[in-house]
C-alpha cells in the first residue's frame, strides 16, 4: 500500500513538473544579441552650411503647397566635452532621466511653478513669468541655422516642451555651448515681439520690458535650469528649407545642464511649439526614428510633413489632458509577456481621468519607460518567470531586475508587446533588456512610479518610426522604421 501511495505521489509530482515545463515552453521567445554600452559617437553633418543662403524661404503662416523637412538627430552624449567613458555617460543619462520624470509627473498634475523675473534684467519683468513647461531638456539634438545670414548651432528637440529658444548675446549669464552664442543684432530677420500683441499673449504669463515695451519670456526646468529673455521672431534654416517668422525665446540669462546645445526646439502639442507654429506648412505631421546606438552607427532621423507618415504604421488615438496641452497622451490597454496578456495589467491602471490625473505619455526625452507601480510589478514578475533560464544579477540604479549575461553572445528572452488602443506594438529584445555596465550586466528597462502617470521612454521606442499626426489626432508606430 505504501508503494502504491509513493508511486501515486511520484506520478503526481511528474505531472506537475511536466505542466511547468510545458507552460514555460509555450511562451514566445526572441533572441537578444549581447551588445556593450554605446561609445560616444563622432558628429558629422551632410549639408554644407555655406550653401544655405540660396535656399527658398517660407513663413510659418504660409498655407500653400505642403513641404517636407528631413533632419538628422544625434544623442546628446555626442556633445559631451568631458571625455566620459560609456559607463559614465550612461550613469549621467539615468540621472537626467530621474530629474525629467519627476518634473513631468509634477507638471502633468498641474503644478507649474512660477519664478519671478530677476532684478532689472532688460528692463525687468512686470509680473512673474513662466512660459512653456518646466521639465528637463531632451535627449536628442539636430543642427540648424538661426537668423539671416544663418548661424549654425545645435538644438535639442523635445516632445515634452513647447517653447523654441536659444542663448543670445549679450549674455547676462550663459552656460557653455559648442558654437558661438547667437547675436541677434547681426541678423537681418530678427524682430522682437511687442507687449500685448497676440503672439506675446500666447505665453502663459508674458513679461514686458518697461524700457523697450517688448515681450519677455521665461522657461524654468525641473532640474533648476532656466532661460530668460526677449520673445521674438526669427528665421530658422534646416536642410533644404528656411522657415521664417518662427516665434522663439532669445535668452540672455540662462542656466542649466544643456550639454553643449544652444537651445531647444519644442515639439509638444502646445500652441507655441514648432509643429503647431508650422502646422500649415507641414500639415501638423512629424515623425522620428531613434536608432539603437549600441547596434548601429547611422544617425537617428526626423521628418516634418506628409512624408513623416509611414504606410506601415499602426496608429492609436491621441487623448487630451484638460490640465496641460503639451504632452502626447495615448491609451495603453495592457501588456503581454511571452505571448500572453499579463493578468494584473488592465486598462484601468493607465486611464486618464476627467480631472487630468493618470494616463500614459509618449515622450522622446525620457529614456526608461515608467509604469504606475502595480503595472510595473505585474510586468516584472511575468518577465522574471519567463526568463528563469537567465542568471540573475545585482540591482543597478533604478533597475531592480538585472541579469548576469557575461560570457554570452546571445540569449533567449520572453517577448514583450505593448497593447495600445488599435495598435499592438511588439518590442525588439534590445528595447527592454539593456546593458548597464561593461561586465555583462543587463537590466529590464522599465521602472515603477508611485503616482498614476506612466511614460513610454525612448529606449522602448528605438527602431520604430514614431509618427505624430496632429491633424488626425493620432500617434503611430512603424517597426524597423530607421532604414
Amino acid at each position: 500500500m505504501e508503494g502504491k501511495s509513493r508511486n501515486a505521489l511520484l506520478f503526481s509530482l511528474f505531472l506537475s513538473l511536466s505542466t511547468i515545463t510545458i507552460a514555460s515552453d509555450s511562451l514566445n521567445y526572441q533572441t537578444l544579441v549581447i551588445k556593450s554600452l554605446p561609445n560616444k559617437s563622432t558628429l558629422s553633418w551632410p549639408q554644407s552650411e555655406s550653401e544655405s543662403e540660396s535656399l527658398t524661404p517660407f513663413n510659418v503662416t504660409d498655407a500653400d503647397t505642403h513641404t517636407t523637412l528631413s533632419l538628422e538627430l544625434h544623442h546628446i552624449d555626442s556633445l559631451s566635452v568631458n571625455n566620459e567613458d560609456p559607463q559614465q555617460l550612461f550613469n549621467l543619462r539615468l540621472q537626467r532621466d530621474s530629474l525629467r520624470v519627476d518634473s513631468i509627473i509634477a507638471l502633468a498634475a498641474g503644478n507649474r511653478s512660477r519664478v519671478r523675473g530677476r532684478g532689472n534684467f532688460n528692463g525687468g519683468f512686470s509680473s512673474s513669468v513662466t512660459s512653456g513647461l518646466a521639465q528637463g531638456s531632451g535627449e536628442y539634438f539636430t543642427r540648424l541655422g538661426v537668423g539671416t545670414p544663418p548661424r549654425y548651432v545645435y538644438m535639442v528637440l523635445d516632445t515634452g516642451s513647447d517653447i523654441v529658444w536659444l542663448q543670445c548675446s549679450p549674455c547676462k549669464k550663459c552656460y557653455s555651448q559648442t558654437d558661438p552664442v547667437f547675436n541677434p543684432s547681426k541678423s537681418r530677420s530678427y524682430a522682437k515681439v511687442t507687449c500685448g500683441s497676440p503672439l506675446c499673449n500666447r505665453l502663459d504669463s508674458p513679461g514686458c520690458s518697461q524700457k523697450t515695451k517688448t515681450c519677455l519670456y521665461q522657461v524654468s526646468y525641473g532640474d533648476g535650469s532656466f532661460t530668460v529673455g526677449d520673445f521674438s521672431t526669427e528665421t530658422l534654416t534646416f536642410r533644404g528649407s528656411r522657415v521664417g517668422r518662427v516665434a522663439l525665446g532669445c535668452g540672455h540669462n540662462n542656466q542649466g545642464l544643456f550639454v553643449g546645445a544652444a537651445g531647444l526646439l519644442g515639439l509638444g502639442r502646445g500652441k507655441l511649439s514648432f509643429p503647431s507654429q508650422t502646422g500649415r506648412r507641414f500639415n501638423r505631421k512629424f515623425s522620428y526614428c531613434l536608432v539603437d546606438r549600441s547596434a548601429s552607427a547611422k544617425p537617428s532621423s526626423m521628418v516634418f510633413g506628409d512624408a513623416a507618415v509611414s504606410r506601415t504604421a499602426l496608429f492609436t488615438p491621441l487623448v487630451s489632458n484638460p490640465k496641460v496641452d503639451t504632452f502626447y497622451y495615448v491609451e495603453l490597454l495592457g501588456i503581454s509577456v511571452g505571448g500572453s496578456r499579463v493578468p494584473g495589467i488592465t486598462a484601468s491602471l493607465f486611464k486618464l481621468d476627467p480631472a487630468g490625473n493618470g494616463g500614459v505619455i509618449i515622450d522622446s526625452g525620457t529614456s526608461v519607460t515608467r509604469l504606475t507601480r502595480p503595472a510595473y510589478i505585474a510586468l516584472r514578475d511575468a518577465f522574471v518567470a519567463g526568463a528563469s533560464n537567465l542568471k540573475r544579477g545585482p540591482e543597478f540604479s533604478l533597475f531592480d531586475t538585472c541579469f548576469d549575461l557575461s560570457g554570452k553572445t546571445e540569449v533567449k528572452v520572453p517577448t514583450v508587446v505593448l497593447h495600445y488602443r488599435g495598435a499592438d506594438v511588439s518590442l525588439p529584445a534590445s528595447n527592454y533588456l539593456i546593458p548597464v555596465d561593461s561586465s555583462g550586466t543587463f537590466c529590464f528597462a522599465f521602472a515603477g512610479t508611485m503616482g498614476g502617470l506612466s511614460i513610454v521612454g525612448n529606449i522602448q521606442q528605438q527602431g520604430f518610426r514614431v509618427v505624430f499626426d496632429l491633424s488626425g489626432s493620432r500617434v503611430g508606430f512603424s517597426p524597423r522604421g530607421c532604414t
